[in-house]
């Protein structure tokens, strides 16, 4: 199976229902097969050939799927770019996967100039778009594809260096969709899907699953909470994607107590952990439709679980604080420094194995065999698993703090802190200290007319996980974090001004 056929045979089956809604613009699954066709035959009449690689710089938008549907068809490799990324990323991220081509939206229009140099073709969807689509041939090109043909190539989000490409076939990308899907409420045709996050990223897992299944895609290219609620009242949303600051500004915005949430099947929360306030307000907001899920651009999905795993009272576990489950179809165990595999309950890094995984980096062979070992993937987390199959992911082995000898995991910090209803946001990181080397600091954002103490903090913290993880230094702010490209909390930006001028980011007593 491949990619362009699923999609095919959902269009012959459900020709007159809406597939996409973006603004005031509906869109049928036959037209926007019609689009998609056009689309790819104007990529193909550039000289593009199957297996090229085609570069996207967009937001959300209607015209999005014309080049994920039409790169299908010819038989293309997408390669999505982050648009929070400085151009120079974005010129890595073109080279290093040798693209051909460009697409990129209006608002985007300078940055595709600026990287003329690094492609042959340049298409920027501008006022003389539709005309040169409609231009295009309507009739599908009888193109071959196998399920090992690349189909997309996604970056992971470079928090620790330049972006890595990993590439996947057809085969790995159906399989990662069918599995991010398993444990979710069956989509039937009709049932629609928001996505609130880029379709070029972890809400575009949810996009071709739903489009299989008669599905209605619906886009936004920003999250406000207001349009989201009216969003899922007036177009039925089954299901969506969210971060825990979205839950958080749902939750918080007026009157949302009052909106009708009796469409929603399935609520995804994922790519930053989630406070045990949040869960349980929003458990209590929308529903039990909340589930949760972990997984990385190298290999997915890691862990999932549902209302039901999620707010269980299971004895030898906690449930609240997890990331997920062990998958059914999914192979996760937690090794040591030196690749050995931990038992049960003790600390390590988390490796997993799905049939979504990575082959390898794309041209990097020396990256590969770093995250490659024995066919696991190691994924840089530090994790453990508990007797009955909870996955708790604790921080990244990269952010670990040294202090005094003692390992510290920021990420547990910053949910302790988080579950202050004063606190809207916390970065927790390491910086120099004359006694221990260095020591945690936290940068707590207040919610609006919030006061908190220096104090206040580090006893909290003291209290929930023991002196030696207090923060040595609090701080507060009332503006948001920085953010990666991918809409991670950027603790490294952060890190950076507090060992100016130290010989290396680490420190010993």
């Amino acid at each position: 199976m491949n990619v362009r056929d699923l999609m095919r045979q959902a269009v012959t089956t459900n020709r007159r229902r809406t597939a996409v809604v973006h603004d005031a613009r509906r869109i049928t699954f036959g037209e926007a097969w019609d689009r998609a066709t056009r689309f790819a035959n104007g990529l193909l009449a550039l000289g593009l050939q199957p297996g090229d690689r085609v570069g996207v710089l967009e937001d959300n938008s209607f015209e999005s799927v014309d080049i994920i549907a039409g790169c299908a068809i010819a038989n293309l490799v997408r390669v999505p770019l982050y648009a929070r990324n400085a151009v120079d990323i974005h010129a890595h991220m073109l080279a290093n996967t040798q693209c051909r081509a460009l697409v990129a939206s209006d608002r985007y229009a300078a940055e595709a100039a600026a990287l003329g140099d690094v492609v042959e073709h340049v298409l920027v969807r501008d006022a003389g778009y539709e005309g040169w689509l409609a231009a295009q041939s309507a009739i599908e090109p009888d193109i071959r594809i196998e399920p090992q043909d690349w189909y997309i190539i996604r970056h992971t989000g470079g928090t620790t260096g330049r972006p890595k490409a990993v590439a996947y076939s057809h085969r790995s990308w159906l399989s990662a969709c069918r599995d991010w899907f398993y444990i979710f409420p069956q989509v039937v045709a009709g049932d629609s899907c928001l996505h609130c996050g880029p379709i070029s990223h972890a809400s575009g897992y949810q996009f071709l699953p739903v489009w299989f299944a008669g599905g209605c895609n619906v886009l936004i290219d920003h999250f406000e909470p207001e349009l989201v609620l009216d969003l899922i009242e007036h177009e039925r949303i089954g299901y969506f994607q969210a971060v825990a600051a979205m839950l958080r500004a749902m939750i918080d915005f007026p009157g949302s107590a009052a909106r009708d949430f009796s469409s929603l099947k399935c609520v995804l929360v994922g790519a930053a952990p989630v406070s045990d306030r949040t869960a349980l307000e929003a458990r209590a907001l929308l529903g039990d439709v909340l589930y949760q899920g972990y997984g990385e651009t190298e290999v997915l999905p890691i862990a999932f679980m549902g209302p039901q795993q999620w707010f269980a009272e299971v004895e030898g576990s906690a449930p609240l604080r997890a990331c997920g489950m062990v998958m059914p179809f999914s192979r996760v165990e937690i090794w040591d420094e030196e690749n050995r595999p931990l038992p049960l309950g003790e600390i390590g890094e988390i490796v997993a194995q799905s049939d979504g995984m990575m082959s390898q980096f794309w041209n990097d062979p020396e990256a590969s065999a770093e995250r490659m070992v024995d066919g696991w993937i190691k994924t840089g987390d530090i994790g453990r698993i508990d007797i009955n199959g909870y996955v708790y992911l604790i921080d990244r082995a990269a952010d670990t703090i040294i202090s005094g000898g003692y390992n510290i995991y920021p990420g547990e910090i910053e949910r302790v802190i988080a579950n202050d209803p004063r606190v809207t946001e916390v970065a927790v990181f390491g910086v120099p200290h004359a006694r221990w080397g260095e020591s945690p600091m936290a940068l707590c954002v207040l919610a609006a007319g919030a006061e908190m103490a220096e104090r206040d903090v580090i006893d909290l913290v003291a209290r929930e996980l023991g002196g030696y993880q207090k923060p040595s230094r609090v701080e507060f702010s009332r503006a948001p974090l920085p953010r990666s490209a991918v809409g991670k909390i950027n603790r490294k930006q952060l890190r950076e001004p507090y060992w100016q001028g130290a010989g290396r980011r680490v420190a010993g007593s």
